[in-house]
């Protein structure tokens, strides 16, 4: 077998990150991830870990002690909700609206549960109605919602989803992957059993992380299961002695990314959440003015458009595929294609996080307007 050779060194390119995630990071987060490496059982690291829960129970505006960052991606924060809270035989009710309600399907099916799919056009939201009439015909132990649904742009109002879920006996789980940090997401107010996000997005980490929260009422289920949780990695009642104050080894944490999701935690902090509601409705509301000088528009269900992630609509004749290209290639912005039936039909613009600014969506719109001519 040939030598082949020692590659130079990676340089990344400079990118415009608007697309679906992730979004760029602040220049002090990346600067986080440089500080001397300690263990994770370090006092300091411990300190730190401590400081990133409170952090985060004040992001997701709840009282819930189990609140933390799964060492692992946003995926992987959806499968530690379904296998913790899920045994064989288990009945769900799961809103689909888009690819990660669909996902939520699969990752329940592989929990051995019975699944009651509540489906809706893409780019429209979950009706209250039609899980009303899912629980009429069944008893689940869980009702699962994606609250932005990344792939369409929709958001779907969940307070009275998760009374009808209450009210039914069920728990109810909450997607707030795309909506966590970018819009306002109650935990405690709408009594959501158990939530996940994920780093990257409008929280300007870089991925690796999935901040997840369970109520005392989730946590009595886990802890009371009957068979064991699917995977050992992520079984919360290991991952409770870790993050809690027994401080029991499970794993060995991604330390720089802790360092990294503690500094993005603060900022969002520092800004203030209304605050930063607030820039991210701006500057969806500028997209929106400005596309529309273009003769576009943001397709997803007037009234319930995610400000983060905007569904924009390919004009007639024009090249999907092509435009998103000469974006990067041209002017260094990314920019995301729609998935599944709205392959070819939408471009995703995220203005998510560290991104939503009026200056970013001056700077798209104006690529945009060359790249159509």
């Amino acid at each position: 077998m040939s030598n082949p050779g020692i590659p130079a060194t990676f340089s990344s390119p400079k990118r415009l990150l608007l697309g679906p995630g992730p979004s760029n990071a602040a220049p002090s987060v990346l600067q986080a991830m440089q500080h001397t490496l300690i263990g994770h059982l370090d006092p300091a690291f411990i300190g730190m870990m401590e400081e990133i829960k409170s952090m985060l129970r004040h992001v997701f505006q709840t009282e819930n002690e189990m609140t933390f960052p799964v060492s692992a991606t946003g995926s992987a924060g959806m499968e530690a909700c379904f296998v913790n809270l899920l045994e064989p035989g288990d009945e769900v009710v799961i809103g689909v609206n888009g690819v990660f309600g669909a996902r939520m399907c699969d990752v329940a099916e592989r929990c051995g549960a019975t699944v009651n799919r509540v489906e809706a056009e893409w780019g429209t939201i979950i009706e209250p109605s039609a899980i009303a009439a899912a629980l009429e015909d069944c008893q689940p132990k869980l009702v699962a919602i994606v609250h932005a649904e990344t792939s369409t742009g929709a958001l779907t109002p969940v307070e009275e989803i998760s009374r009808l879920a209450r009210d039914a006996g069920a728990l109810f789980l909450l997607d707030t992957v795309t909506s966590l940090g970018g819009c306002p997401v109650a935990i405690d107010d709408w009594q959501v059993d158990a939530a996940y996000s994920a780093s990257q997005k409008c929280l300007s980490c870089p991925p690796g992380l999935a901040p997840v929260s369970f109520s005392p009422r989730a946590m009595d289920v886990i802890t009371g299961r009957k068979t064991k949780v699917q995977s050992w990695y992520l079984d919360v009642n290991f991952l409770a002695s870790y993050w809690g104050s027994e401080r029991v080894y499970h794993h060995t944490a991604p330390i720089t990314m802790n360092y990294a999701l503690h500094e993005a935690l603060r900022l969002v902090l520092e800004e203030g959440l209304e605050a930063r509601w607030s820039r991210h409705r701006q500057a969806h509301e500028t997209l929106k003015a400005g596309l529309a000088k273009l003769g576009l528009s943001i397709i997803s269900q007037e009234g319930h458009q995610l400000w983060q992630l905007n569904a924009v609509g390919v004009p007639d004749g024009a090249d999907e595929a092509g435009v998103r290209a000469r974006l990067l290639s041209d002017f260094g912005i990314e920019v995301g294609p729609g998935l599944g039936p709205m392959k070819g039909k939408i471009w995703r613009v995220g203005l998510m996080g560290h991104n939503a600014t009026t200056a970013n969506v001056e700077r798209f719109l104006d690529a945009l307007g060359q790249c159509l001519g």
